[in-house]
């Protein structure tokens, strides 16, 4: 008997086993994903994940493909609860359902659906006829395949990003996104109730109406009665429910989504866009063109960077988007255009790297020849003598060309090309008008550039997006000189007189040739700012004037940051190490004689700021008689010593012409009276270090230093020690300044006196353990 029964059960078994590894081949056998069964919209989100772009995909629907995981489970269940609450036990098909389903269609009573959620998406994915019996059939022939090929996961993730939401609308993520402005995995229970019943008739409970509020209450009250533990089943869930329709689908920022969706890849892109500071550019932009409009002020462009993670914050393409008449859907911020002395910064950067100047260097401004090119100020006029950092500040071009013809390697084109600015010509095309904005960039370029100055010198490209790595590039400037320019940027008075805001400005504009391009560019806090006024045809303008134009919408912006950003502070800007304080000669700018009458203090880099003693201000003997040079022999009765400022006679008549003339000096005849500063016969003389010995410092006893002292002449009251072309510190002839070099090697010492005497002696040092 119990053979008799194997025998019979045999075929069975075989039977189920090949079916068992038919189905199991089918579902392993390499197959294409459900996700690729339609084509996809794009997204561009906030920072926040807020919707600033959706767009259609290839076939004209809204659809967006989201992952299982990342859907509420609340949407999850409620769909489940309202379309297959048997989804996990069947195959595909539900016989008893198709029954109940059958009977009632066709016995005269109310049409009820028996369709699986798995016969649902065959129905969407063949796009099948199932109002005749052959469709309804193929349908379920095509639902086994999809159970047999799929698993329950994919097959219920494929129906959430297909299901019909109403017009052109396909997906739970894409409806969430359009009609309630947020992603499905934020749904609320409500917001899920009301999305689960959508596919049932799509095209009436879309509009949100009493057929769709029906629908959900009654669902609601089946999710009450399977989850009666729930605790959100006491909240409002039976209110109307508030949500947007097709046409109200989020347009934003729309400059920024355009160059991501063109420059990026993937369907969704989550930027790092602030919305409230977009906006927030936008309308002060807005107001500020409305306000101007009558001086031809019609388009600026804007971007806003954190220089904390360079990611793009803000970014205003132009003034209006939609406006034909300027343009409006051009890009600005990806335009180049000239921008005038924005770029000064940089080449004061670089001549403070390589010891040309420091902040309180004086440079003159006056009528100048390079070559052919005679550079003119953008006032016509010229001030004479100023220190680097008021040239900086007020922008004058002659200092700036003379500091272009000084720096080498790299020059200001070197250092542009090393920071990735494009469409540049060669360099003998510009020669040294690039310094006044001769080349062309675009204000991303620009922000860029300003980025690198908000940081330690490296250039650091944008993030625009959320996942991009926060990555640093080149070192273009040392820290500290873009310690030094900020700092003489931040002595930038505002154009409007006002006194600094709650946050530091570091800030600088410039003017295009012609008037074609106005800017105002520089550091809002933790915050990079380039700001942008113009025509994107080129057409010219006399307000096009970066301080008159620029600077008040960039002031605009800046006043509003700290407002917006009430918990961002403005951390300090420290100095960084290798940078020290020094006094220098305030009219000179170099280190001050006995005469000097008022110093002040300057940055300044240890052995690469150039520095000497300054010999401006002299004395002379004066006859209170004549009122000229006295001679000799000198009668103290009638002799009184006066001092001068032996400036240049070019500087001489630059001061006459502006109306600040300075007490010319006597005229002093060799014979009559000797020149106290070219007689050597009082030089100091060096003490210590001794000639011709090598000192040996022992790496174990740090405080072993080498004594410097030297004897000076009566009349001079500080001696100024250097090493090689570094200065080691000061003080009266009578002390004894101790210095430890950082290295073994050759140094040559010198020490100057006050009035500018100084004797030199070379020695060798060598450390041992």
């Amino acid at each position: 008997m119990k053979s008799s029964n194997l025998k019979r059960l045999k075929p069975l078994l075989a039977t189920g086993l090949a079916a068992v590894v038919i189905l199991a081949g089918l579902r392993l056998w390499p197959h294409a994903s459900l996700e690729h069964a339609a084509t996809s919209s794009r997204v561009v989100l906030a920072d926040d994940g807020s919707l600033l772009r959706m767009t259609l995909a290839d076939d004209g629907q809204y659809r967006l493909w989201l992952p299982l995981e990342r859907m509420s489970p609340s949407l999850v269940q409620a769909l489940l609860l309202k379309e297959d609450r048997n989804f996990y036990w069947h195959p595909g098909i539900n016989p008893p359902a198709l029954l109940r389903a059958a009977m009632a269609t066709y016995s005269g009573g109310q049409r009820q659906g028996g369709s699986t959620l798995s016969m649902q998406l065959a129905r969407r994915l063949w796009d099948l006829n199932t109002r005749q019996v052959p469709g309804k059939l193929q349908q379920m022939v095509l639902a086994l395949w999809l159970e047999a090929r799929y698993s329950k996961h994919d097959i219920l993730e494929a129906y959430l990003n297909l299901a019909p939401m109403g017009g052109n609308i396909e997906g739970a993520e894409a409806a969430s996104r359009i009609y309630f402005g947020k992603a499905a995995a934020q749904l609320s229970l409500s917001e899920a109730l009301a999305l689960a019943v959508i596919p049932q008739q799509p095209g009436r409970r879309a509009r949100f109406g009493p057929s769709l509020q029906n629908a959900r209450l009654r669902l609601m009250a089946d999710w009450r009665e399977t989850y009666p533990q729930d605790p959100r089943n006491d909240s409002l869930l039976d209110l109307p429910l508030e949500a947007r329709n097709r046409q109200q689908i989020p347009f934003l920022a729309p400059h920024l989504s355009e160059q991501l969706l063109a420059s990026q890849t993937g369907n969704e892109l989550n930027s790092t866009l602030n919305l409230p500071l977009q906006q927030l550019l936008e309308r002060l932009i807005s107001g500020f063109i409305a306000e101007r409009r009558s001086n031809g002020v019609e388009n600026a462009t804007a971007i806003l960077i954190d220089s904390r993670d360079q990611s793009v914050k803000a970014l205003v393409g132009s003034a209006d988007y939609l406006s034909t008449g300027i343009h409006g859907q051009v890009n600005g911020v990806l335009a180049r255009r000239s921008p005038g002395s924005t770029l000064k910064p940089f080449l004061y950067g670089l001549a403070l790297d390589q010891g040309v100047i420091h902040p309180m260097s004086i440079l003159k401004d006056m009528p100048s020849n390079f070559g052919y090119f005679q550079p003119e100020n953008f006032d016509g006029s010229f001030v004479g003598p100023l220190t680097a950092r008021d040239a900086l500040i007020r922008s004058r071009n002659i200092p700036a060309v003379w500091l272009a013809s000084q720096v080498k390697s790299p020059s200001l084109y070197g250092l542009l090309q090393r920071a990735g600015i494009k469409g540049l010509r060669g360099e003998g095309h510009y020669g040294l008008a690039l310094a006044l904005g001769g080349g062309e960039m675009t204000p991303e370029e620009l922000a860029r550039l300003y980025l690198m100055l908000a940081g330690d010198g490296h250039l650091r490209p944008l993030r625009y997006l959320v996942e991009q790595p926060q990555v640093t590039g080149a070192q273009l400037l040392t820290p500290q000189a873009t310690f030094m320019v900020r700092d003489m940027l931040r002595r930038n008075p505002r154009p409007d007189g006002l006194p600094a805001k709650r946050w530091r400005t570091a800030w600088k504009t410039g003017t295009s040739w012609g008037f074609h391009d106005a800017w105002s560019a520089g550091l809002v806090g933790p915050y990079v700012l380039v700001v942008w006024v113009g025509n994107f045809d080129g057409r010219p303008n006399p307000a096009f004037i970066g301080a008159k134009t620029a600077a008040p919408l960039f002031f605009r912006i800046a006043d509003a940051l700290p407002l917006a950003l009430p918990t961002v502070a403005d951390k300090p800007d420290k100095p960084p190490a290798g940078l020290i304080r020094i006094d220098i000669c305030a009219a000179s700018g170099e280190l001050p004689n006995r005469w000097c009458p008022r110093t002040r203090k300057t940055w300044y880099i240890p052995g690469v700021s150039p520095i000497r003693v300054s010999n401006l201000h002299r004395p002379v003997l004066i006859d209170t008689r004549t009122g000229k040079a006295a001679c000799p022999p000198f009668d103290p009765q009638y002799t009184r010593e006066e001092v001068f400022e032996f400036w240049p006679s070019d500087v001489q008549r630059l001061f006459r012409a502006a109306g600040l003339p300075r007490r010319t000096p006597p005229t002093v005849m060799k014979s009559c009276q000797p020149n106290r500063l070219s007689d050597q016969s009082e030089a100091p003389q060096i003490r210590s270090p001794l000639t011709q010995v090598s000192y040996h410092l022992r790496l174990s006893q740090p405080q072993e230093s080498i004594p410097l002292s030297a004897n000076a002449a009566s009349d001079a009251q500080t001696l100024y020690w250097f090493a090689d072309q570094t200065l080691i510190g000061q003080g009266p002839p009578q002390a004894t300044l101790n210095w430890r070099p950082g290295k073994s090697g050759e140094y040559r010492l010198r020490v100057s006196d006050d009035q500018g005497r100084s004797a030199s002696r070379g020695l060798r040092v060598e450390f041992v353990p």
